[in-house]
């Protein structure tokens, strides 16, 4: 049996696992650590005497994965990250940024709405994770909507939907995990999803008031705010604008160098807020449920990450990759048609899969192929399919499928962000939040469409940042 087969009845047999319910970590490092003993064993042609030999290679090439591949400075950023929202929770922030969203656009129609979603944006720009914005806001916005008559279901969907933003806006866990497993620069990927992040959220808004306007009992408009209540608003929020502010220097500075790696960017960013928190009177029983919460996402993560990486090694050891990407470039379609079945596939694929899982299985395959297509790693934009260079063009694919993983977090059956929204409500079911999210998943159609058509919504910061 050669190497290509291997590959595909391995990576066949975790897919079964993962359909059955194991979790993701678990079914790709078990697929990893199999499939390596047989590609060692196939070299010695199955001989019987020849297992143990190759059961001892196979687990000491697994066994290097999880601290070679892990201990990176790169992934440092994860954690802190995770830590600046969880800070920022406990130190009132949240509550403060959508009072002020609150003040300044509740008066449109479907305001409130429109509300959450500008400070789950926010909140976003201080929070790698899409599930904590979902269950933070999901405790903030979900009452004081149906305190004035909302829909029950369509406040939990724009809760739901809203809390995605995190998957794109800096601090973005998903985008630092997508940055190391391609191995391009984190900064210019940070860099990269500010614009379609917010972009995001104004399509959510855009599609809130045209749903409030036509059906006028959705979301009816708050007013009575007076300018001086708006403007006193402000200062309370005032520390979102700074860690933002903090880490986009960390990443990209028009006016010279950046000032640092965005790790310390993301360490600075959690000192600032952890000092907010202090002065706004957070105790000792609040900090450490924000540090044990920061402990159990990072863990979750990094876990996953393990497993992973114990099989995309056995990949490449299989060479699946390479065979995968020679059958795309070898198919008779347009590069362009091609990167949209492969965005197609994404969604099919996270409606069975977690956005993370899905992403560190796929990505290793997919990303040379997408690169493939493109005309190679070291292309320049003049002779590329796609009309960028290498870099750019993997930067422009992560957008993309970060888009996916977002799009992923509110579809059905597994879409996180929904079971989140109704694990925190009493009133609600997933079924409900399910059918809340339903327009949202026109306006995320939308957005990609669009990234699609104009690439340098994507690109315009990190081509900038680069020269």
């Amino acid at each position: 049996m050669d190497p290509i087969t291997i590959g595909l009845w391995v990576t066949a047999g975790m897919l079964v696992m993962v359909v059955l319910g194991m979790r993701v970590a678990f079914a790709a490092g078990l697929a990893g650590l199999v499939g390596l003993v047989l590609i060692f064993w196939s070299k010695r042609d199955f001989g019987i005497d020849h297992l143990g030999w190759a059961l001892t290679v196979g687990i000491k090439t697994a066994g290097q994965v999880p601290h070679s591949k892990v201990a990176s400075q790169a992934l440092s950023l994860i954690p802190t990250f995770i830590l600046i929202g969880y800070l920022a929770y406990y130190a009132g922030l949240t509550r403060a940024l959508f009072e002020a969203a609150k003040r300044w656009v509740a008066w449109v129609p479907g305001g409130l709405a429109v509300s959450t979603i500008f400070s789950t944006a926010g909140f976003a720009a201080v929070s790698g994770a899409s599930v904590a914005t979902a269950a933070v806001f999901a405790r903030i916005a979900i009452p004081e909507m149906l305190k004035i008559g909302y829909n029950k279901q369509f406040a939990a969907g724009v809760v739901a939907a809203g809390g995605t933003l995190a998957s794109l806006i800096p601090p973005s866990a998903i985008l630092v995990i997508y940055a190391i497993i391609v191995e391009q620069d984190v900064g210019l990927l940070l860099l990269a999803g500010f614009i379609p992040g917010a972009f995001s959220a104004i399509v959510y808004a855009v599609l809130i008031i045209g749903i409030a306007v036509i059906f006028k009992t959705v979301g009816p408009p708050v007013g009575g705010f007076t300018w001086r209540e708006r403007f006193a608003s402000l200062p309370a929020a005032l520390p979102i604008v700074v860690v933002v502010l903090i880490i986009i220097s960390f990443v990209y500075n028009p006016f010279g160098d950046s000032l640092g790696t965005p790790t310390e960017g993301g360490a600075l960013g959690a000192f600032v807020v952890f000092c907010m928190a202090l002065w706004r009177g957070m105790r000792w029983a609040e900090l450490k449920s924000a540090l044990l919460e920061t402990a159990k996402l990072t863990v979750m993560i990094f876990t996953i990450i393990w497993g992973v990486l114990i099989y995309v090694r056995f990949l490449g050891f299989a060479d699946l990759p390479g065979a995968f990407s020679d059958w795309i470039t070898s198919l008779e379609m347009s590069p362009m048609l091609i990167l949209v079945m492969i965005l197609l596939a994404y969604a099919v694929l996270g409606m069975f899969m977690d956005a993370i899982g899905m992403l560190l299985l796929t990505l290793p395959v997919v990303y040379p192929a997408v690169m493939a297509l493109n005309g190679g790693e070291f292309v320049t934009a003049e002779d590329s399919a796609f009309g960028m260079s290498g870099v750019m063009c993997a930067v422009w694919f992560g957008i993309l499928v970060v888009k996916m993983a977002e799009f992923c977090l509110i579809t059905p059956p597994i879409g996180l962000n929904c079971f989140v929204v109704a694990g925190v409500r009493d009133d609600l079911t997933v079924q409900d939040v399910f059918k809340g999210v339903t327009p949202f998943f026109v306006a995320d159609g939308i957005t990609i469409a669009l990234l699609v058509a104009f690439p340098m919504i994507v690109l315009w910061l990190p081509m900038m940042a680069s020269g």
